[in-house]
């Protein structure tokens, strides 16, 4: 029996828009239109979920962190698409029954599964809003565009880039890494890459640690640069990048004939939360003319708290950071951000001319720096609406307390586990990663990193805790990604004395095994 209530689903339909016995849509006023006849009715159920998403967010820590779709439902994702309409009303239902019970887990404060935010009710409403108006956002003269150049202001000046810099809101971390190091490239090949292409160039080198996040290596092999442009170069017992070994393989790469272009730094890596010496490698990148890119996915963001600026010192020397906003910050998936120091070089890399995108003297078309030529999409939505209303309830030391808190919850966890017998920290703690795993002196290493990956699965479908894991020196590791904002003392007080009663019942069970 689980210890946690099942959701309840106790609204009545409203009959106004179900399905009529004619077989058309009792919401929609005809095929002509996707308006409701009723708009009443539909503001109604409006509120209904408005009111359902924000007891789920206000109710989450009642929830299990993580529940499995059973098994019995599985073929109800499978069913072929209505013909014809079955209605708003049934739709909602289906949502409650089919969805809404089986998240991700991320907005429960014991959610430390990979690095994404918990949402807030703000944001919902911002989400809302943004849907309401459904702007083109960045590409018009209108409100929504000012906006969007507002938040990348503000963003600029809180990560210490100077006036002039540009920036532009992307869907998050991967693909604002893939317009940075898209730039560089265009600005550092020694060629004109945007005209001509890569087809006679000689090799391009990225030079990154191995402890780099896969985006920057799916960046290199879209870009043309491929797998084997990208340098990986080896870490120190803190999992930060080698300098030594990073100017040694530059100095290779030129006399070997390749063509190095950027440096990639880490702020906050995703294993285990290092940080790079940033000040040394902006310093090698100016030296050998390197673009210098700095990766902050989630790291970026403690730049914004005093107690955790100096751990990023070096990263306002960056050419280009991305970051994400839908970690640290809790901004509903997904938005992310790049910001990028030389604007003319930004828009060197993505302006195109198109006769139907001409900008006018006046009237709606009327806007001289659209988002289209700062990155990939032409489309994109309103995303900075949330990030603007975000910023503007909580202001920008809030998040900066946050990622204080959050960091000293992950230094906190990983003295207990130090603490601990039975537990092992297996590296730095230095921000808000701690990777550790059950490892008690009577276990063989042969074992551990089976037992680690059940203690794993079991904490998750127990409802428990959402931690994830990684592999260190090829060692199994349960990581806890701590950029919660709901998460308290307690809830680590409960994954390090889970975790030790999981690890003692799947030791007892391999014990069990090896007897029969």
């Amino acid at each position: 029996m689980s210890p946690f209530p099942s959701l309840s689903l106790t609204d009545p339909p409203n009959p106004k828009l179900a399905q009529g016995a004619d077989g058309v849509d009792g919401g929609v006023a005809s095929c002509s239109t996707l308006d409701p006849a009723d708009w009443r009715a539909y503001r109604d159920l409006a509120h209904r979920a408005l009111d359902r998403v924000f007891d789920y967010q206000q109710g989450v820590r009642q929830e299990p962190a993580w529940r499995p779709v059973p098994d019995d439902l599985e073929s109800e994702y499978r069913t072929p698409a209505p013909a014809g309409p079955q209605g708003i009303e049934s739709a909602y239902r289906d949502f409650e029954r089919l969805v809404m019970p089986y998240p991700t887990g991320n907005a429960h404060p014991r959610f430390w599964g990979w690095v994404p935010g918990q949402g807030t009710p703000g944001g919902i409403i911002a989400e809302l809003l943004a849907g309401g108006l459904n702007a083109v956002s960045g590409q018009f003269n209108d409100g929504p565009a000012r906006v969007h150049d507002q938040v990348i202001d503000w963003l600029r000046e809180a990560m210490g880039f100077p006036a002039g810099s540009t920036g532009i809101l992307t869907s998050g971390g991967s693909v604002a890494n893939l317009v940075g190091i898209a730039v560089g490239r265009d600005a550092r090949a020694g060629f004109d890459a945007v005209s001509t292409g890569l087809a006679s160039s000689p090799a391009l080198r990225l030079y990154a640690s191995d402890q780099v996040h896969s985006s920057v290596v799916k960046a290199a092999q879209l870009l043309g640069i491929g797998r084997s442009g990208v340098v990986m170069i080896p870490v120190d017992d803190q999992y930060q990048m080698r300098t030594d070994a990073l100017v040694r393989a530059i100095r290779e790469d030129r006399e070997a004939g390749n063509q190095p272009f950027a440096v990639v730094g880490n702020a906050g890596s995703v294993n285990t939360g290092a940080t790079d010496d940033l000040e040394a490698l902006a310093d090698i990148a100016a030296d050998e003319g390197l673009w210098f890119h700095v990766d902050g996915a989630f790291g970026a963001i403690a730049a914004l708290s005093p107690e955790l600026e100096p751990l990023l010192r070096g990263m306002e020397r960056a050419d280009s950071l991305a970051f994400d906003l839908h970690k640290w910050t809790s901004v509903p998936y997904d938005v992310g951000c790049v910001l990028v120091r030389d604007a003319d070089a930004h828009r060197h890399s993505f302006a195109v001319a198109a006769t139907y995108l001409e900008a006018l003297d006046r009237g709606t078309a009327a806007r001289t720096d659209p988002t289209v030529g700062r990155g990939l999409q032409l489309s994109r939505g309103f995303r900075a609406l949330k990030v603007w209303m975000s910023i503007k309830e909580h202001g920008m030391s809030r998040f900066g307390d946050v990622a204080a808190k959050c960091v000293r919850q992950a230094k906190s966890f990983a003295r207990r586990v130090e603490n601990h017998e039975d537990l092992e920290l297996m590296a730095p703690a230095p921000m808000c990663i701690a990777c550790f795993r059950y490892a008690p002196a009577d276990l063989d290493e042969s074992v551990l990193d089976d037992i680690n990956r059940e203690i794993l699965m079991r904490l998750q479908e127990q409802g428990i805790a959402v931690p994830s894991s990684t592999r260190l020196d090829g060692r199994f590791a349960l990581r806890v990604a701590n950029t919660n904002h709901r998460s308290r003392d307690e809830d680590f007080e409960i994954l390090a004395t889970e975790t030790v009663r999981l690890g003692r019942q799947v030791s007892a069970d391999y014990s069990s095994a090896d007897c029969s």
